[in-house]
């Protein structure tokens, strides 16, 4: 084989070998579909493994292939297309006993080959009979093949890989062949205690462990009874003594409980029990008719029928006294901290309690429920609950224990323990669910109907409140089960169907909306109010609390008589309790309940006082006095019952509550007074801090509008002379009167970009949310003065103060956090815009207009999805409206010719597909060129794949439209030019530029100045691509430069030499990656253009190109680049040397 071909060959197994893996893991969720084509698969994987002429390498590489199958679809359903004839098990033995066990690169070759062993060692006949003459020609003996498999079985039992599954595939298969059995069973079960017992603390003696207890597993699983009967007392004595729960390594601990429920069934008689429950018909269509009862009768008649001979048992025998061991490791198990040895404890308790008798069997029910006790830890009651569903899925449950267990599922259901500043007990909730999905299979509906409403409530809040995404879900497909099942659950189609598991994955949508829905159901409808009131309004987490009090604002209406009069009452003394959780949480239960009951007022025509009476007023005023008594304004708490007392507050307001002149109101301003004052002492994010100032905020602005205004709606004098001297400055009418000029100066310096505030952009967009809102607050006058109104000698200002956020680009950790500026600044031009229509159309300028469509259509064009939708959302909503018409509207008839008003509804911005196509035809009007081709700059450039893809179409469409039109190349390439100019070293356009004129070169667009060697446009993109990467250490920004230089390299003449030399310049580069990219992209460039260099030296550069090591040390690649320079006719790049100058 040539060298040619061995790097083919290599490239090609290396390329398979991270190619197949991919393309079978596409399988995992749906093996099965695998299955026609598992046949030809093997079929041509094993004719590599058979053929001897094929390189090791390659036969390594099937068996990979192999076991990723086996691996996709599962060993035991794969093993079976195995070929197990009797040809087949000398070669694959050799094969297994030439592998080296400790070669890590090879394990997949020994994992398959033990189990394709273990297939053919199932021939149906004495193993002796392989061997024939056992003498070998010197007179030696030869090993037998029952020993040789025994010793490669005994090998790979200790390997530290995943070989030693196989192994114990491989041993209970063969060790329970009946020649084998008879022969070497002691032996081989001898050799296995032995290695049990004498096995160390340390890692290889884990190993040995995990092999030998795999083996004993298996084999008491697939030997019969009889045969393994005389031996299951030694394995447990021996078992004992080795204290395998004690153990710290999971997967042993998991090994141990399932040999230990084999070696139970063992001493049991293989017999399924007569006293099991067994629920007769389980038709879903049956279930499902209301009018079925006939067939509810036929199938208790069933069940009475097969309990009437309970009483005789089957024939009682004597329990083996090693099952009260066995049953009490099992109990044990349930309690292990892992949850595959608790689950593998739950499957042992509910097999071998299938072949004890009655009584025994429900003493292992009792002892199971023993552990739903709140001095268990969380633990204890998820094995619970997964034995309890084994035991009634088995049948082994009885319908008189289902007294017992139900109620104890049920608090299974809102588990929730606190631990440190998380809690546990979700487990025990999806187990709980487990256990009300395997009810609703197992039992017939007569059977569970006295539990059906509470079942089927816990059932519901779990699904739409509990915190965790999985136990909602677990809850609703179990919802669904019993619907299905039962047939009995109250309104449970309806349910499903705004409950399914999908719609439960929002938690969100679970509180606010899904609840709403099915609290008008009266079956739900208090005990889903309870549920928020005793379990969840003191939730942990404060997300959770926050949802509760919106939850039960939203539950209010529904039943607003038990919310005043008992939901109200019990929650208000916890409101000043001791508990943060608890205080916080009732504090804006407490506050919105208040509210939604005041909105029900209002719809009835009625006083809010006749849902809440004197006491419950007088209680909710004292909530913050006795707050502030006991300090509890301070410290850590400080930090949650700040906001929520001011949520409180606001609502409070809302709720107009007759506190008019009442000293509560003086009390409720000091605290928002304070809390803005000593905000930085209670957050440390901005997140925290953005938070709390929305909540202070809030809650004084709902108190001003509510208690400091008079009768006629004007401010209270009294009250606002009192805020004046508080702010301080205005000591006088004159400077009150020049409030508005320093309101909209402050906001306009917030709004500046500093050093020190670079990274505060939460301040920049708060500002300019507030100068639209002053505006509108003000009003507008066009003559009137700039210290009151807004007029025609500030306007100007306030657009360009809007306007100039427009180029907020600042980036920190948190990625573009400018876009959260520019999103409010083009909101805030959108509400003055259309305020200035409304009033004053005359103030809105020709050039104010012009800068602010321009810059909306460039927002309109950037690669972020939702910002860009939101530029295009604003830029048509001030082209279409109409009341009146927005003056000064550039190319207006052909921007509503290019975005119809049919469209203005219908047009998806968020979507590339739909975005990029009608805004790339703006290049073509002046105006907008430079600002649509800036943002589309930065979309062409960008990295997500579908915002490429279309921005670059569009872009290529609109150039093949002016493609032979020279003037208006002309154009474009010169506002091209002028944005590189603008944006040198602005990394954030310059890097998308360069992969943009990348693109655009190699697709031709510029073919129209090939001819002219005299073109500004190739020579001025050179000359910036040169300025771009001087001493730059971008590797993304160096590499982008590689490619437009070598597109460039169409460009003939003058331009071509310089650009060779940028590329030979570039292959001794400091950094070695470069050096390897140019030589990669100019071997490809010389590939593309023959013409570059003379056809008599091109092999001998392409091959220096492709052979040289680029890698190594600047001496060595500085002396190959000169010989390319040589060969290519290329001034040789000079080093360049420092002069030192001075006054001698």
């Amino acid at each position: 084989m040539s060298g040619n071909c061995i790097t083919k060959y290599v490239l090609f197994t290396n390329r398979l070998f991270f190619l197949v893996p991919v393309i079978m893991d596409k399988y995992q969720e749906q093996p099965h579909l695998l299955d026609p084509h598992l046949e030809w698969m093997l079929n041509i994987l094993l004719e590599i493994v058979r053929n001897e002429h094929s390189p090791s390498s390659l036969v390594h590489l099937a068996f990979k292939f192999l076991y990723l199958i086996s691996k996709v679809r599962g060993y035991k359903y794969f093993l079976r297309l195995f070929p197990h004839e009797v040809v087949d098990l000398q070669p694959v033995l050799n094969l297994l006993s030439q592998q080296d066990p400790k070669d890590c690169d090879t394990w997949e070759t020994r994992y398959i080959l033990l189990l394709w062993l273990s297939m053919t060692c199932l021939l149906p006949f004495d193993m002796a009979r392989l061997d024939g003459n056992n003498s070998t020609q010197a007179g030696q003996s030869r090993t037998p093949t029952m020993d040789r498999i025994l010793n490669v079985a005994k090998s790979y039992l200790t390997v530290s890989d995943k070989a030693r599954d196989a192994a114990a595939v491989l041993v209970s298969k063969f060790v329970t062949r009946p020649d084998v059995k008879e022969k070497r069973l002691p032996d081989f079960l001898d050799w296995v205690l032995t290695s049990l017992s004498k096995a160390s603390q340390t890692m290889e003696g884990m190993v040995v462990i995990d092999g030998m207890l795999q083996a004993l597993a298996q084999l008491f699983k697939h030997g019969k009874r009889d045969d393994f009967l005389p031996f299951a007392p030694t394995v447990l004595k021996c078992l004992d003594e080795r204290n395998i729960p004690e153990c710290n390594h999971t997967i042993l601990r998991k090994l141990g409980i399932k040999l230990i429920q084999r070696l139970g069934l063992t001493f049991l008689k293989p017999k399924i029990a007569k006293w099991r429950y067994q629920r007769g018909s389980r038709s879903l269509a049956l279930n499902l008719q209301m009018a079925g009862q006939a067939a509810s009768s036929i199938s208790s008649i069933q069940k009475m029928e097969s309990r009437t001979d309970d009483n005789d048992d089957d024939d009682e025998y004597d329990i083996p006294g090693e099952i009260e061991n066995i049953v009490e490791q099992l109990l044990f198990g349930l309690k292990d901290k892992d949850t595959i040895v608790r689950w593998s404890a739950a499957k042992g308790i509910g097999r071998v309690t299938g072949r004890l008798p009655k009584e025994l069997a429900d003493d292992v029910v009792g002892s199971v429920l023993e552990y739903f006790s709140f001095q268990e830890t969380d633990t204890a009651w998820h094995g619970g609950c997964l034995a309890l569903a084994e035991l009634g899925r088995r049948g082994l449950l009885l319908p008189s224990r289902l007294p017992d267990v139900v109620p104890v599922i049920l608090k299974a259901l809102t588990f929730d323990e606190k631990r440190g500043a998380c809690s546990v007990g979700s487990n025990v909730r999806d187990a709980a669910c487990y256990v009300c999905w395997a009810f609703a299979r197992a039992y017939d509906p007569q059977e569970m109907k006295p539990f059906v409403n509470q079942i089927a409530s816990s059932l519901v809040i779990t699904a739409v409140f509990d915190r965790n995404v999985n136990c909602r879900r677990a809850a609703s497909a179990a919802f669904q089960e019993n619907v299905g099942r039962q047939g009995t659950f109250p309104h449970g189609i309806e349910i499903l169907t705004a409950a399914d598991y999908f719609a439960v994955g929002n938690r969100t949508k679970c509180f606010l909306n899904i609840s709403i829905y099915i609290v008008g159901f009266p079956e739900y409808t208090q005990p889903l109010i309870d549920h928020l009131i005793q379990k969840k309004f003191n939730h942990w987490d404060c997300a959770i609390r926050e949802l509760t009090a919106k939850t039960l604002h939203n539950l209010t209406p529904h039943a607003p008589e038990y919310m005043a009069n008992i939901a109200l009452p019990r929650l208000l003394p916890l409101a000043t309790g001791i508990d943060l959780n608890t205080r916080h949480g009732a504090v804006l239960a407490c506050a919105e309940i208040v509210y939604a009951l005041y909105k029900m007022a209002v719809e009835n025509n009625r006083p809010v006082t006749d849902y809440i009476n004197e006491n419950t007023l007088e209680s909710l005023k004292n909530i913050h006095r006795k707050l502030y008594n006991c300090q509890l304004y301070r410290g850590f708490g400080g930090a949650f019952m700040r906001p929520a007392v001011c949520c409180f507050i606001e609502r409070m307001s809302l709720s107009k509550l007759p506190l008019k002149n009442d000293p509560i109101i003086g009390e409720w301003q000091w605290l928002i007074d304070d809390s803005l004052k000593s905000i930085h002492h209670f957050t440390s994010t901005t997140k925290q801090k953005t938070k709390f100032q929305d909540a202070v905020i809030s809650a004084l602005t709902a108190l001003c509008n509510e208690y400091y205004q008079t009768a006629q709606g004007t401010a209270d004098p009294e009250v606002q002379s009192k805020k004046f001297i508080w702010l301080g400055p205005f000591q006088n009418q004159k400077e009150i009167s020049l409030s508005l000029f320093r309101v909209l100066e402050g906001l306009q310096r917030v709004t500046w970009i500093t050093v020190k505030d670079t990274t505060f952009a939460e301040a920049r967009r708060d500002a300019l949310k507030a100068i639209a809102q002053v505006c509108k607050t003000v009003g507008v006058h066009e003559g009137g003065p700039c210290d009151q109104v807004i007029c025609r000698s500030n306007v100007s200002q306030i657009y360009n103060s809007l306007l100039d956020c427009l180029n907020d680009y600042t980036t920190d950790s948190r990625g573009d956090i400018g876009a959260w500026v520019r999103e409010a600044a083009m909101t805030s031009l959108m509400e003055l815009t259309i305020l200035l229509v409304q009033t004053q159309p005359q103030l809105i300028s020709p050039d104010n207009c012009r800068q602010m469509m321009c810059y909306l259509a460039q927002l309109s064009a950037e690669k972020i999805d939702r910002f860009r939708a939101h530029a295009g959302s604003v830029f048509l909503r001030i082209l279409h409206f109409d009341n009146p018409v927005v003056p000064h509207v550039p190319h207006r008839e052909e921007l509503e010719n290019i975005f119809p008003r049919s469209e203005f509804e219908t047009l998806n911005w968020s979507a590339p597909s739909q975005a990029f196509p009608p805004i790339t035809k703006l290049l073509g009007l002046p105006t907008y060129q430079y600002r649509v081709l800036l943002g589309l700059t930065v979309s062409v450039g960008g990295l997500t794949e579908s915002t490429v893809r279309y921005s670059a179409q569009s872009l290529f469409d609109y150039l093949k439209t002016i493609h032979n039109d020279l003037e208006a190349m002309n154009k474009f390439c010169r506002v091209l030019i002028q944005i590189f100019k603008d944006n040198i070293h602005n990394d954030r356009v310059s890097i998308p530029m360069l992969k943009m004129l990348d693109q655009m070169l190699a697709n031709g667009c510029f073919d129209i100045f090939i001819g002219d060697e005299s073109h500004f446009y190739a020579k001025e993109l050179l000359t910036l691509c040169k300025e771009e990467i001087r001493k730059s250490k971008d590797v993304q920004k160096l590499r982008a430069s590689i490619s437009v230089f070598c597109g460039l390299i169409q460009f003939q003449g003058e331009i071509r030499k310089n650009v060779l030399f940028q590329l030979l310049l570039l292959l001794c580069y400091p950094f070695p990656t470069i050096r390897k990219t140019t030589a990669s992209q100019l071997y490809e460039m010389l590939l593309t253009y023959d013409d570059v260099i003379d056809a008599e030296v091109l092999d001998e550069v392409m091959a220096s190109l492709s052979d040289n090591n680029w890698d190594v040390d600047l001496p060595t690649v500085r002396a190959q680049r000169n010989h390319l320079c040589d060969l290519m006719g290329v001034p040789k790049p000079v080093i360049a040397t420092k002069q030192h100058t001075g006054v001698l």
